[in-house]
Formats: C-alpha cells, sequence, structure tokens
C-alpha cells in the first residue's frame, strides 16, 4: 500500500508528538516523585522536632550578646532566666550558646542526659590546654577520654591509700597538708608582728606546696626559684582566664594578641615540670606523688590487659589537669574562707567551740570531718554562697536532644549557670544571706540532701575528680588555722564580698590581723 507525502509526514509528527508526551509523562513523574520524597522528608523533620529552640534576647550582628555580658555574667544570666526560663539561648559572637538554670535542668543535663551533654566545644582556649588533649578541657569524648579518667580517679585513691610517714597521719596527702596548714600558722603569727597584712600571697604559698606535694612529691622553701615560678604560673593563668575570651566566639579575633594567648605559655612551663617528674624512676611499692600513682595504675592495666593504656604524654597531661585544678579551687576557696570569718566573727568563735569540743589540742585529720557538723557546714555555705566557681566549664552537645520541651540540636554550647542554682529562691531560704546553720538539723546533723544542692564541683561525667581531696585539704587548713589562731579584720566595717570574676572567682584585696588563741 502506497502513502502520499503529505500522509507521510503527518505520520511522523503523530510519532513525534507521541514521543513528546512520553517524556512530559515521564519527567512530571519524576518531579511528583521528588515532590513526594521532599514532602516526606519535611514531615518526617517536623515530627522528629516538633520542640522550638530555647527562646532568648535580640542580639547584635557578629558581637550577639556579648556586650551585654559586663563584669558579672551571672547578673546578666540571671535578669535573661526571670524574662525566659530556666533554658534560653543568647547569641555570644558567631557562636549560639545555651544558658542552663535551675537545678531541675542542670541535674538533667548533667546527670539524666550526661551522656548527650558531656562534650566539650571546640573553643580557641581549650586549644591551649595541652594541644586539646587535656582530660578537662579535651572535645574528645569517647572511650579514650573515659579510659584516661577512669584511670586518674583510681590513681587518685590509691594515693589517699598511700602509707605516711609519720604514724600519725593515716596517708602521705594528710602528712603533706597536715604540715602545710602548721607552716601557715606560723607564716600568719610572724607576718602579724608588723601588723595587718594581706593572706593572698601567703596563702598561695601553702596552696602551691600542698598542690606541688600532691602532683610532683616535693615541697619547696619560699625562696626557692622554681617554686616562686609555679606561683607566677598560677598567677599569670588566672589572669589570663580571668574574662570571656573574645576569640573563642568570634573566630577572625584569633590572629590578634589577647590576654588568653598567655595560657598556652603558661601550661608549658608546668608540662616542663610535669614531664621532669614522670621522668624519674619509680620507687618500689611507695608511692610519692599523683604521677608516681598515674604510671603504677597505668602498668598494672598494661600487664593484665597486654595493651598501652597511658602514654606517658597522656599522664603528663593529667598532672598538669590536677596540677591547674588544685592550684585555681583550693586557692580561690582559702581567700573566701578567711574573709568570711573575719566578716562573721560569731561564726569564727562557734567553729573554734566546735573543734576545742571535738578534737581539743591533736592535729586535725581528715576523719575529723564526720564529727565537725558546724565547720562543714560553714564550708559548704562558703561553697555556696561566694560560688567561687559560677559556670562549670563549657558543654556541648555529642547528638540532637531535648531539654526542658526545647530542641537542642548536635554540637549546641551549653553553659550550666551554677551560681543561680547557689542562690536560686525557689531552692534556698534567704540565699542571699550566709548562713551555715541552714545545713544543720534541729539536732545538729548535717542535711546531706541539701549539701547534694550545692553546685561548686560539678556532676556526672565531667565532675571534677578531685573533690573529696579538695573538701580534706580545705578542712584541715581551716581547723587548724582555727584551733591556734583568732581571725580579725582592719576595720569595723562590713567587708565588700562582691567578687572579681574569672574562671575561679576571688574576693576584693583586704587586709586581717591573727593573734594565739589563749
Amino acid at each position: 500500500m502506497a502513502y502520499s507525502i503529505p500522509g507521510i509526514f503527518l505520520c511522523r509528527s503523530f510519532l513525534k508528538m507521541s514521543f513528546a508526551m512520553e517524556e512530559v509523562s515521564f519527567s512530571g513523574v519524576i518531579i511528583a516523585l521528588c515532590t513526594v520524597v521532599s514532602l516526606f522528608i519535611y514531615v518526617r523533620m517536623l515530627t522528629k522536632n516538633k520542640q522550638p529552640y530555647p527562646p532568648g534576647p535580640w542580639s547584635l550582628p557578629i558581637l550577639g550578646n556579648l556586650l551585654q555580658l559586663g563584669d558579672h555574667p551571672y547578673v546578666f544570666f540571671d535578669q535573661m532566666r526571670k524574662k525566659y526560663g530556666d533554658v534560653f539561648q543568647i547569641q555570644l559572637g558567631m557562636v549560639p550558646v545555651v544558658v542552663v538554670n535551675g537545678l531541675d535542668a542542670a541535674r538533667h543535663v548533667l546527670l539524666k542526659d550526661g551522656e548527650s551533654f558531656a562534650g566539650r566545644p571546640d573553643m580557641h582556649t581549650f586549644s591551649f590546654f595541652a594541644n586539646g588533649e587535656s582530660l578537662s578541657f579535651s572535645v574528645k569524648f569517647g572511650e579514650s577520654w573515659k579510659l584516661q579518667k577512669k584511670i586518674a580517679a583510681k590513681a587518685l585513691k590509691s594515693l589517699a591509700k598511700s602509707e605516711a610517714k609519720s604514724s600519725t597521719c593515716s596517708c602521705l596527702l594528710e602528712e603533706h597538708v597536715c604540715a602545710e596548714a602548721s607552716e601557715l600558722v606560723k607564716t600568719f603569727l610572724e607576718l602579724s608582728k608588723k601588723g595587718s597584712f594581706d593572706p593572698v600571697a601567703v596563702a598561695t604559698c601553702t596552696v602551691a606546696n600542698v598542690v606541688s606535694a600532691l602532683c610532683f612529691g616535693k615541697r619547696y622553701s619560699p625562696s626557692d626559684e622554681e617554686f616562686l615560678s609555679v606561683i607566677q604560673m598560677n598567677h599569670d593563668l588566672i589572669k589570663a582566664t580571668g574574662v570571656f575570651n573574645p576569640a573563642d566566639f568570634i573566630p577572625c579575633l584569633r590572629y590578634l594578641p589577647l590576654p588568653a594567648a598567655n595560657i598556652a605559655r603558661v601550661l608549658w612551663k608546668v608540662q616542663q615540670l610535669c614531664g621532669t617528674t614522670c621522668g624519674r624512676p619509680l620507687c618500689h611499692n611507695v608511692l610519692r606523688d599523683i604521677t608516681d600513682a598515674l604510671i603504677n595504675v597505668s602498668n598494672e592495666r598494661k600487664a593484665k590487659e597486654k595493651i598501652v593504656t597511658l602514654s606517658n604524654e597522656k599522664i603528663i597531661i593529667t598532672v598538669n589537669d590536677i596540677f591547674g585544678a588544685g592550684f585555681g579551687t583550693l586557692s580561690s576557696c582559702l581567700q573566701w574562707i578567711f574573709l568570711y570569718l573575719i566578716n562573721n566573727p560569731e561564726i569564727q568563735m562557734k567553729i573554734q567551740e566546735e573543734i576545742d569540743g571535738k578534737i581539743g589540742q591533736r592535729p586535725p585529720k581528715f576523719e575529723d570531718r564526720k564529727d565537725l557538723h558546724y565547720t562543714e557546714a560553714f564550708i559548704n555555705e562558703v561553697f555556696r554562697h561566694s560560688s567561687f566557681i559560677p559556670f562549670t566549664i563549657p558543654h556541648c552537645t555529642i547528638k540532637d536532644t531535648v531539654l526542658n520541651g526545647y530542641y537542642i540540636p548536635q554540637n549546641t554550647c551549653i553553659f550550666i549557670n551554677m551560681y543561680q542554682v547557689n542562690h536560686d529562691e525557689n531552692l534556698w531560704i534567704d540565699p542571699d544571706i550566709f548562713k551555715p546553720q541552714r545545713f544543720l538539723s534541729e539536732n545538729g546533723e548535717l542535711n546531706k540532701s541539701l549539701i547534694e544542692k550545692v553546685l561548686i564541683f560539678g556532676m556526672g561525667l565531667r565532675k571534677c575528680l578531685g573533690e573529696e581531696v579538695a573538701r580534706n585539704e580545705i578542712f584541715v587548713i581551716l581547723t587548724t588555722i582555727l584551733q591556734q589562731l583568732r581571725l580579725e579584720k582592719l576595720f569595723e566595717d562590713h567587708l565588700d564580698i562582691t567578687p572579681v570574676y574569672g574562671l575561679s572567682m576571688t574576693p576584693r584585696p583586704y587586709r586581717m590581723f591573727v593573734s594565739q588563741r589563749a
């Protein structure tokens, strides 16, 4: 059958149209499928993240809320809490930060959902601490970090049981602390012969020797060059960490010579000292300090499990951590203790009466803590009222999570406001009044459940390892001083207790007298 030319053209046109329609239909199906899949994913995301982000104040471009922090950031945070609730979000430079207030929210973050919040933000300042490998500041949270902490905790426990040279002390650490407390009493009396004095320098020397004994097994004379260098390191470190480092939140500032850059120089000196101690030979069956304890525990684990558990470098880093934490905490705490004692002479007398009744004239020991309830209440009230460590070291979420009904994405920087918890009107009666008896029952027993609500050493996975060591040290130094001395302020005026802000807050400068008790 023959086809005409127009018929052929018509047929071809029809076929082209058919193929075009098929192409359009196929493209339409693809577009429709993509749309359906996109909608499905979007709906799943909405379903997954029903919770809103935390509320918060407006912020400036680039700077965020940095300028609103002021000299005392916890004051600004308290204002925001009253407006937005216990969980709110601020912008510090380029970094969104969720601030956590209230005991319940803090416990959720640190205990109940501790694993989700156990990271550290990738801050510029943290990189100075052992190149980010520090136990306290490491952004790497995982099995290696957990092993390092486990070994450090076991080493501290073994050191606490290590035999003292003197038969009058329960362990080597107690022997060191008792010796330094006695030296502090002598130094106070010597200084008072010239009149009033600022206790900070001499208290820092005591702390330096206590921490050096703990970490390096050695005691220094006050004129020793290495000793003076250690004290200067502490001073420089406090100064360098005394404010928020803007470079943590505005990356371009990392190339400017900001004060925080001094941290690297200071920590390098401490690390040199740790390295020297770590390189010495071990004494058979004798623990001289935490360095020995770490090496010993690590070697035991290596022999048992046939694997390398803690390298020499990690041991040096861990000792470095313990040195820094012990120095800062103990030094600040003693400054606050002396201030509260001279500001509240009636409280000082009550502690002395308890010491006289329970201990008498023998040197105070760690084990006396369980019997001196009012003294323990005083120490906990110093922790609470001064809140000299106002925030935990910043945390970071390692996965998406929910807090108080708010969606918190992975890698969110978290500040836990311990100062607010310690001054929460919903938790404490008259929180701004210094009142040790709040921790005692009617029959004079310690209210342990209330003491657990005081936040100073943190909680959970990132809790300070040396809490028990610090509490023992503070107790023995305090009781040794008040057993023998009476502390008095220079003027009758009530001293200012407004803190100087820092990673560890200190009181404003003050002077005092001491006199020998009859």
